[in-house]
């Protein structure tokens, strides 16, 4: 699987772009810059994805100190984080010609932010707390409550006024993306970002693990050269 992720990440990142650029038609009342939706959408999706890999692994790691789950927890942390600047990079470029503003307080771009808060201290705290494992179940506490923060963006435009729209879904029923090559263009833009998501998740779970081991050979070695001492 690690060496079909990236050819198969590559092919779908191509396919969207060519959706995206080439065949997608161009939305009647935002123009183009509404091509930007197709991976400001799936950006978000994605980050989504990662900060519930974080609390379901977490959840494994305070059920039985698994150090895999742990690695996985933290590797969907970053990924996670990564994708949830894209969010928040991608949306301001897309509010202001049609807003007239790059920012406003709406709720879902405000509990977008929170949760962006959330999984960036989860991250500060295994950065800066070093190894201990009490840092670890800290942090896994902080990974499972956070993830409470998605089911309110997502019902966020429904139940809570603001001007963020709900493209995918409306409340009249239906969807905004009337063309199928809309959709389409959706459908292969998150899958290639999934993949991406998932290759970058490996890369740290892998390379987190041959941190620990060079740990552990260091401290064996130390532990050689006390005993000669």
């Amino acid at each position: 699987m690690r060496r079909v992720l990236p050819p198969l990440t590559g092919l779908a990142m191509l396919a969207a772009l060519v959706l995206v650029f080439l065949l997608v038609p161009t939305e009647a009342d935002m123009g183009i810059v509404q091509r930007i939706f197709y991976f400001h959408v799936s950006s978000a999706w994605v980050a989504f994805l990662g900060f519930f890999l974080v609390a379901g692994a977490s959840a494994v790691y305070l059920w039985n100190g698994a150090p895999t789950a742990d690695r996985l927890a933290y590797a969907g942390a970053e990924v996670g984080v990564v994708f949830c600047t894209l969010v928040l990079v991608t949306g301001p470029i897309w509010a202001r010609p049609i807003w007239g503003v790059w920012w406003t307080w709406d709720p879902r771009l405000t509990m977008t932010v929170v949760l962006w808060a959330i999984y960036s201290s989860y991250l500060m705290l295994r950065a800066f707390g070093g190894g201990d494992a009490a840092i670890a179940r800290y942090a896994a506490v902080l990974g499972i409550v956070g993830v409470l923060d998605i089911p309110l963006i997502v019902v966020s435009v429904r139940l809570l006024r603001g001007i963020h729209p709900a493209v995918i879904t409306r409340t009249q029923g239906g969807t905004g993306l009337a063309d199928p090559w809309m959709r389409a263009g959706l459908l292969v833009s998150a899958l290639a970002l999934i993949l991406l998501a998932a290759w970058l998740v490996d890369l740290r779970v892998r390379g987190a693990q041959l941190e620990d081991e060079v740990a552990a050979l260091r401290r064996e070695m130390d532990a050689r050269r006390g005993e000669v001492a």
